[in-house]
């Protein structure tokens, strides 16, 4: 592994010692789809459909938990934090590469990059903790439902939420920052449609020794830690369950863990794989990562609200009420038209 970073490093060092320039670029320059720059209008026609299917379903989901007082509990408190998240995820992505991909705007400013690169790693962070609280809510709530409503408070649940939030901060700050320190007189020609960490630390003309180091730490203390702790909460659920009584029960009390284990697998699956790809791919499939930070970012927006509208009964039930409603209010105003 060491040998790969040192290996991408002496091939950046080698390319940068040709340009002797110490002007650094003061902008990036963002890739669509490679290859497929012909399609890329009716790309951007399905990328803006995913957009606006994110944004209802996550819209909805927030507004069926906020006006109805039977959702005013842990488990659904966490999936309107989840929802908003995925709503400011995708907005601080999608609108810039529908511009890419409908008026070729390439061009990024430097500090605009950064800020939508903490942005991103940011509210991945936040994204990823939300997902932890849930598990953590599913374990209290079939292991130790007599305690439930006292361990998770309104009061705990919004301390959970600060030290998710100052964790992200904490955590994701120094990122924009070592990427400042960097000088980009190589190339600024990004391969993602957006700003990563990973993309743009291997345009860099200097040692990124720290930045691997540090993405590395990030990636182990925060998605590898969440998922360690996602983990155990469903190997102490599935425990306690193989313990109940009958069968209908088991399978009922797993049931109401099977919206939240999907969205772990949508955030998680695409996301190790992209790192995966950035750290140790090569040039055979160098497409490989764009897709995949494609499918990291805009999937789970437009998934989970899906998920969790289809799997949990109260959310379907609130939103059919929702609509049912609507309805009758449309007929009643058509009648005194």
């Amino acid at each position: 592994m060491k040998l790969l970073w040192h290996n991408k490093w002496d091939r950046n060092h080698m390319m940068c010692s040709i340009n002797t320039t110490n002007i650094s670029f003061s902008t990036f320059i963002l890739t669509g789809f490679p290859g497929l720059e012909a399609a890329h209008i009716w790309i951007a026609f399905f990328l803006c459909s995913l957009y606006i299917i994110a944004l209802l379903g996550n819209c909805t989901v927030i507004f069926a938990i906020k006006t109805e007082p039977s959702l005013h509990e842990p488990m659904y408190i966490f999936l309107c934090m989840l929802s908003f998240i995925d709503l400011l995820l995708s907005s601080c992505t999608m609108p810039r590469m529908l511009g890419l991909l409908w008026f070729n705007w390439r061009e990024i400013a430097f500090d605009a990059c950064l800020v939508q690169m903490f942005f991103i790693h940011f509210l991945s962070a936040l994204e990823s903790g939300i997902l932890v609280a849930m598990a953590v809510d599913r374990y209290i709530a079939i292991c130790h439902p007599l305690r439930y409503t006292s361990i998770l408070t309104h009061s705990s649940i919004a301390k959970i939420g600060l030290v998710i939030i100052g964790r992200g901060i904490a955590v994701m700050v120094p990122i924009p920052l070592l990427i400042k320190r960097l000088q980009f007189n190589r190339s600024n020609l990004l391969t993602h449609s957006f700003c990563l960490h990973q993309d743009a630390m291997n345009l860099a003309c200097e040692n990124i020794q720290v930045n691997i180091i540090y993405g590395l730490f990030v990636m182990l203390s925060v998605m590898g830690i969440d998922s360690l702790f996602i983990a155990i909460s469903y190997i102490l659920i599935i425990k306690s369950v193989i313990s109940l009584a009958t069968d209908e029960t088991s399978t009922k009390a797993f049931g109401t863990c099977t919206a939240h284990i999907c969205a772990v697998l949508i955030f998680y699956i695409p996301m190790i794989g992209l790192s995966v790809v950035h750290r140790f791919g090569n040039n055979s499939f160098h497409h490989t990562p764009i897709y995949m930070a494609n499918i990291y970012l805009l999937v789970p927006p437009v998934l989970n609200p899906i998920v969790y509208g289809v799997k949990t009964k109260q959310i379907r039930n609130t939103i059919v009420k929702m609509l049912h409603h609507k309805r009758i209010s449309r007929s009643k105003l058509c009648m005194h038209c």
